[in-house]
């Protein structure tokens, strides 16, 4: 079950479409994993139906009345086919929509050793982001040097777990973080930590260490 959610704002902004491509694969991704947060997402969704039905229709032009029926006539049936329900995210799996980027095993991905214990997977970038997406993987353990944030990030644990001063965070997990608040995460012992991260701007690492590392490890 997960315990850590996203934020209203960033639902909100999900189901608007302002939210960055990058922000919105990982919201995604965890969505399909919460019942919490797909209900709230369809509340949403529903109410701005609701909201679209009460504007009065403008006339459209027999042209274009005509193009669209026949747009939808020969575009393919809808099936009976089960209605989504948000799956509980297994062991070393990858949940969808993540799982076209990478495939649905997390023991076939290619890391990058960035620093001891740490390991990265950069993912390509959706078209129209301004954002940053990749994989993360920490030992059991390592400590993330203290850091804040330019804008909002998205951390997904997939598999292992890590605390900070907000709680523990384990798989379908997703800290939904702003400019405003800065944490120190800890990889909790037993295995390593693999999330997805999303970001709009790079973290700011605290410190003249943090500093120095923040060119090397890249996040």
């Amino acid at each position: 079950m997960t315990t850590h959610h996203l934020e209203s704002e960033t639902i909100l902004r999900l189901a608007g479409g302002s939210l960055d491509p990058v922000l919105a694969l990982v919201a995604r991704t965890h969505i399909g994993c919460c019942p919490d947060c797909d209900s709230a997402l369809a509340a949403i969704e529903d109410a701005g139906g609701v909201f679209l039905d009460e504007i009065a229709p403008e006339p459209v032009s027999a042209t274009l009345r005509e193009r669209t029926l026949a747009a939808l006539d020969a575009a393919p049936k809808a099936t009976d086919a089960p209605t989504h329900r948000p799956i509980a995210l297994q062991e070393g799996s990858v949940p969808a929509p993540l799982d076209a980027m990478i495939g649905d095993d997390l023991s076939a991905v290619r890391w990058k050793p960035i620093a001891p214990g740490v390991a990265k997977h950069d993912l390509p970038t959706p078209k129209g982001s301004r954002g940053r997406l990749f994989l993360l993987k920490i030992a059991p353990g390592k400590r993330v040097p203290e850091h804040g944030h330019g804008g909002t990030e998205l951390t997904m644990v997939l598999s292992g777990s890590y605390s900070d001063h907000l709680g523990c965070y384990g798989p379908g997990d997703v800290a939904d973080l702003d400019a405003d608040l800065e944490h120190q995460p800890h990889v909790d012992p037993g295995a390593p930590c693999i999330s997805v991260v999303a970001s709009e701007t790079p973290a700011r690492f605290k410190g003249l260490i943090g500093r120095l590392l923040q060119p090397v490890l890249g996040i």
